[in-house]
C-alpha cells in the first residue's frame, strides 16, 4: 500500500505545479508576442497568429483550471477513499 504524503510533500508538489503554470504562462506571452509581431510585419495585419494564440490560450486555461482545482490531489484523495471503503467492506464480511 502507498504511504500517505506529508503536508510538506504536498506543499512542495503544489508549489512545483504552480511553477510549471507560471513558466507556461510566461512562455505563452513571450512566444505569442513574437508571433503577433511577425504576423503583423509579414502580412501587414493579423492573419494567422490569432489562431495560435487562441488554441494555446485554451490549453493554458485548462492548465490554470487544473491548478485551481488541484485535480492531481483530488485523484489521490478519491483513490484513498475507495481503498478505505473496500477495506471496510472486507472487514464487515
Amino acid at each position: 500500500m502507498r504511504r500517505t504524503q506529508t503536508a510538506e510533500e504536498r506543499a512542495q508538489r503544489r508549489a512545483g505545479y504552480l511553477a510549471g503554470l507560471v513558466w507556461h504562462a510566461g512562455t505563452y506571452v513571450i512566444i505569442n508576442a513574437f508571433f503577433w509581431l511577425l504576423d503583423t510585419l509579414d502580412a501587414g495585419g493579423v492573419n494567422w497568429s490569432i489562431w495560435i494564440t487562441a488554441a494555446w490560450g485554451f490549453a493554458l486555461a485548462f492548465h490554470a483550471l487544473a491548478y485551481l482545482v488541484d485535480g492531481r490531489d483530488l485523484e489521490e484523495r478519491k483513490t484513498r477513499q475507495y481503498l478505505e471503503e473496500e477495506e471496510r467492506r472486507h472487514k464487515v464480511s
